[in-house]
């Protein structure tokens, strides 16, 4: 969990085992076998760092859900874990707390072009996942017409296993590269219990600092979940030793994997003017 950079926690570093399979074999043609066409690779968006921010102790980005609006007032994604305030505890929901946060923005290259700051944290918790919304003090549009950044988008579906995927870190202005090896269960770190969740191929490495930052699918260019956590030392379910627990209570612990906590789950909680509204139809976000 404790991906954030707290100088008691250091520079967390993880490499993650290996997903890399064969290449499936290709059936051989016969002479009277029309040519097969190879299936061409999908498309990979281009992903930088516009919209990432940078925490004092954390990553984050500023996101919409895909009905939001221009002068809705702007929502920017970290973990629960990375409030100001400190953990919430297991089962406490924080919603509408004042706050005035202050979140680098990035564009593209990684440069600061501002100061955002927030007006409130409008949601966070870390029972069942690990997020934290803060509300801002600007726009979408203010923020576009002032620095040209748009914020990125949440992903309305489940993420798929097997997609090609980009951490990016506004703490550290690094990204990661990889795929997303599969899903947990029940992922257990110490009181905290976070429900399927992404785990992820050994290329996304992800150190200290990278906490909250964006999980990006390369095909669509959405954000599909937010990084959280990896196991440091293989220790069974502690602090920064998070194991995994399947629906018959089997536990597997994976020294050095790295995971995060999937973001569409949000989007059925945010109604109109961008208000996180925990009563809509399909949200199921825990309730304070």
């Amino acid at each position: 969990m404790k991906k954030s950079f707290v100088g008691a926690l250091g520079a967390v570093s993880a490499l993650l085992l290996a997903a890399a399979g064969a290449a499936p074999a290709v059936a051989a043609q016969t002479s009277d076998a029309p040519a097969t066409t190879p299936a061409k690779a999908a498309p990979v968006k281009a992903v930088n760092f516009a919209g990432t921010v940078a925490l004092s102790n954390c990553s984050g980005s500023v996101i919409r859900t895909p009905n939001s609006q221009p002068n809705d007032p702007a929502l920017v994604l970290s973990n629960g874990h990375c409030l100001e305030s400190g953990f919430p505890g297991p089962g406490e929901v924080i919603v509408d707390q004042p706050s005035t946060r202050s979140f680098s923005l990035l564009n593209a290259s990684g440069s600061k072009v501002t100061t955002l700051r927030a007006s409130k944290v409008a949601y966070a918790t870390m029972t069942d996942t690990d997020i934290s919304i803060y509300q801002l003090t600007k726009t979408y549009a203010q923020i576009q017409s002032g620095y040209g950044i748009s914020a990125l988008t949440l992903n309305d579906a489940h993420p798929t296993q097997g997609s090609a995927i980009k951490v990016v870190s506004g703490y550290w202005k690094r990204t990661y590269s990889c795929n997303v090896d599969g899903f947990v269960y029940r992922l257990k770190e110490g009181d905290w219990t976070w429900k399927d969740s992404v785990r992820y191929t050994s290329s996304c490495n992800t150190i200290g600092g990278t906490s909250g930052s964006p999980v990006i699918d390369t095909t669509t260019g959405k954000v599909v979940a937010v990084n959280n956590t990896g196991n440091e030392d293989g220790e069974r379910c502690t602090e920064n030793n998070p194991c995994e627990v399947d629906q018959n209570g089997n536990v597997t612990v994976r020294q050095g994997i790295n995971y995060a906590q999937e973001t569409y789950i949000i989007v059925p909680c945010v109604g109109a003017g961008n208000k996180i509204d925990l009563s809509r139809a399909g949200c199921t976000l825990p309730k304070p």
